[in-house]
């Protein structure tokens, strides 16, 4: 449903984006990671309106985006956004009128989200007054409060302690079971592993990695096996193929390792306790992406 093609933007003599390419389809949760300073933010500015690019497209079903269209989406920047002295169901009213929603539909569209997110308590509280992780939740049920079509959220998670994490997460949840696409930008690889249905790995405003989870961790520099053998003689793990990566006791980790000819000498070094291939986690594949 979107889709950005070879987005470039220049600061100066700062390149920012260097011809940044990635798609989003419907029900599809995209984590979009990299260090500071990668281009994420400015990826989302752009596609929000508040930033033209000096090359490439973006566009929503296969047509370019509008002003029209950005009204339907759900943005939440990085840099809080909130009318500080404004009390926080009053303000999410707000947001929802500004959208176009009725006052009926903008307060029931308001009490939901404030009971969704475990702020119905707060609802008559200035922003200013709450801590940084309720004014973080105020500030996605902003993005949120109209039904938006795309949700476009950067760092949306932080600040959080784990209730509220999962709080966050069952609701994206819901908006991705419903059809719309989800695109947030996280620095905790963790929670992007365990949310999100694909990644793209920003460094230095270039794309140095997208796909699926399974898909990045399937590629072939990524192949870890791991090797459990009791009962072997000292330095048994000495004639294995390919690049022991690490070795704690009778498990032994290999990279670019030929899996059949390991298992031989493993069978005959001992007991063979356990042989199979291990799953990278998004931090391995995140460092090896950007080094």
């Amino acid at each position: 449903m979107l889709r950005i093609d070879e987005l470039r933007k220049r600061y100066g003599d700062k390149i920012a984006l260097d011809g940044v390419t990635l798609s989003v389809g419907p029900g599809e949760m995209f984590g979009f990671v990299g260090a500071n300073g990668a281009g994420k933010s400015t990826t989302m500015r752009i596609v929000m309106g508040v930033l033209d690019a000096d090359g490439g497209e973006v566009r929503w079903k296969d047509r370019p985006l509008d002003f029209e269209t950005r009204r339907r989406f759900g943005y939440m920047p990085e840099e809080r956004g909130l009318y500080a002295k404004m009390r926080v169901a009053e303000q999410l009213e707000y947001f929802g009128r500004l959208h176009g929603l009725t006052q009926a539909a903008a307060k029931k569209a308001s009490d939901d989200l404030l009971e969704r997110l475990g702020l119905t308590e707060r609802r008559d509280s200035e922003v200013d007054s709450l801590s940084l992780g309720n004014q973080q939740r105020v500030q996605l049920a902003v993005a949120l409060v109209h039904d938006p079509e795309m949700l476009i959220l950067d760092e949306p998670f932080s600040g959080l302690d784990p209730i509220a994490v999962d709080a966050l997460a069952g609701v994206l949840a819901e908006r991705r079971a419903a059809g719309v696409p989800v695109i947030f930008s996280s620095h905790q690889l963790e929670l992007v592993e365990r949310l999100c249905d694909s990644v793209g790995i920003i460094a230095a405003g270039r794309m140095v990695a997208v796909g699926t989870v399974a898909e990045l961790r399937g590629r072939e520099s990524h192949k870890r096996l791991r090797v459990v053998v009791s009962g072997a003689s000292a330095g048994w793990a000495d004639e294995l193929p390919g690049t022991i990566v690490a070795k704690d006791g009778d498990e032994v980790i290999l990279e670019s390792a030929d899996d059949r000819e390991v298992l031989r000498i493993a069978s005959r070094a001992g007991r063979l306790e356990h042989f199979g291939w291990v799953e990278p986690r998004l931090s391995e594949i995140f460092r090896e992406a950007v080094a």
